[in-house]
């Protein structure tokens, strides 16, 4: 699949003696794991060269992968081959810097609004970008070196953004794909207690989210996550963000909706929309957002912004189930 545009990249890595790794801003278990995952193996593949993923971004969520390189001069830029994975416009790359690189390469596995690589690799059906990195290096094996370190990198991308392999975008590819990455020497165990052990205040949130959780009509279940709720079990942004996958597994409420207030008036309320059988990003892109089709982000300024995007969920869900019964 696509085997010209991955020969492509490999001519531009071979060629560069420096390369510099982008990822997206509020950063995930995929774009970490890919741009991490990709790091280590150039570095074991290639000794020679110089390999930076300068970005500043914090997640405790993500802290076990550890720390990314520090800043670097203007000029390290200029000399460099950029690679930004997962991200698909170029506004949302946490390091603006990026823009200095000589060449940028785009992998990413969102739709395609915003070709702004010099080369774009973008598959839109693949679960993760995390599978199409394990897929460049099946391409390329016997020159790539494959250590434990960035096959749990990649691993890890993979099952968190595949929903540990349930989501629509897992393939048998996909499969084989993570087989070679568990081949490596990835430490399933340990790896999963990073990502799934958790605190005693997160379970007595989750019970409060169950408790004022609310539904729609036509099955749509929602919960708005205000500043006095994040203080209350002194969660941070992004453990609150979390919510959404509280809210995933509802029989009969085939969309999902969780609403994070920032605290900022610039920032508004973050959204973040998932659905099963339907697609939902059609109602996200009316809301500054977009992404997947069964899972997609959006930021509304006002509770009656948030009111209406329910409405158009819910009506989305109601014209769904009208015209399918495969639903459950």
């Amino acid at each position: 699949m696509n085997e010209a545009i991955k020969r492509a990249i490999m001519e531009k890595i071979r060629a560069y003696q420096t390369i510099m790794l982008f990822r997206h801003i509020r950063m995930d278990g995929d774009c970490a794991g890919a741009t991490k995952g990709m790091k280590e193996m150039l570095k074991a593949t290639y000794p020679e060269k110089e390999i930076l993923l300068v970005d500043g971004q914090h997640s405790d969520f993500l802290s076990f992968l550890g720390e990314d390189d520090g800043p670097v001069p203007d000029g390290k830029y200029r000399d460099a081959l950029g690679i930004v994975l997962d991200v698909s416009e170029r506004d949302r790359i946490s390091n603006p810097q990026y823009a200095l690189c000589r060449e940028i390469i785009k992998i990413d596995h969102h739709i395609e609004t915003d070709p702004y690589g010099n080369l774009n690799w973008v598959e839109e059906e693949r679960s993760s970008a995390c599978e199409m990195v394990a897929d460049l290096y099946a391409a390329f094996s016997s020159e790539w070196v494959l250590n434990a370190q960035a096959a749990t990198y990649i691993y890890m991308g993979m099952v968190t953004d595949s929903g540990r392999f349930r989501f629509s975008g897992v393939t048998g590819d996909t499969m084989r794909l993570a087989g070679l990455m568990l081949d490596a020497g990835v430490d399933t165990e340990t790896l999963y207690a990073h990502l799934y052990l958790q605190d005693f205040e997160a379970l007595k949130f989750k019970a409060y989210v169950y408790e004022h959780m609310e539904k729609t009509e036509n099955g749509v279940a929602y919960i708005f996550v205000t500043q006095d709720m994040q203080r209350m079990f002194g969660m941070n942004f992004e453990a609150a963000s979390n919510v959404i996958s509280y809210l995933e597994n509802i029989k009969d409420c085939l969309c999902s909706l969780a609403f994070i207030d920032s605290g900022s008036k610039e920032e508004g309320i973050r959204v973040r929309l998932r659905s099963r059988f339907m697609t939902v990003n059609q109602v996200a892109q009316r809301h500054h957002g977009g992404g997947h089709a069964c899972a997609a982000g959006a930021t509304v300024y006002s509770e009656a912004e948030m009111a209406a995007l329910i409405r158009e969920a819910d009506e989305a869900t109601r014209q769904y189930k009208a015209g399918h019964s495969d639903w459950l």
